[in-house]
């Protein structure tokens, strides 16, 4: 994890953009990877714990119709996840991850493992993918953290192509 988290930290310094995070069912997993990286403060604005959706509504922005129409755990929450956290922080990228990472909470349309991660560039595109992860809680959040890093590079890749 700490050299994907160096990786990212990395490409954001050599773009010279500041990161921030809005985190869910990690619960901070993803602002811990990065502040574990030395100098870490060069390229990490700061990152938003949002567990309970209150807390997403009050620290992000997110729209309560939107959490009643769409659930916590849903493509539109994390958009809006990425766009409050731009918003809120001096950071020009952001990354957001809600998800069910069990043993309970999980539902037949929303089974436990159901993960949503969107990363997004100030006044740029947002993206967003849903995955389905296999294992226990830690195990679920561990791959999430991985697999909200990993957004980060692929985001400035496709950024260092069009730029």
């Amino acid at each position: 994890m700490d050299i994907l988290a160096a990786q990212v930290g990395g490409a954001l310094k050599a773009h010279g953009l500041l990161l921030a995070t809005a985190e869910s069912c990690t619960g901070g997993g993803v602002a811990q990877a990065v502040t574990s990286v030395a100098g870490s403060s060069s390229w990490f604005d700061r990152g938003f714990v949002t567990y309970s959706n209150p807390s997403k509504q009050q620290m992000l922005g997110v729209s309560e119709a939107t959490l009643r129409q769409y659930g916590a755990v849903s493509e539109a929450v994390v958009r809006e996840m990425v766009a409050g956290a731009l918003q809120h922080s001096g950071a020009q990228v952001a990354l957001a991850v809600s998800g069910i990472a069990g043993p309970d909470g999980g539902t037949p349309g929303k089974p436990v493992g159901t993960v949503w991660f969107a990363w997004g560039v100030k006044q740029g595109a947002t993206v967003a993918r849903l995955q389905h992860l296999v294992g226990d809680r830690d195990e679920v959040r561990a791959q999430s953290v991985r697999i909200a890093l990993q957004g980060v590079l692929d985001l400035l890749g496709r950024r260092t192509e069009t730029a």
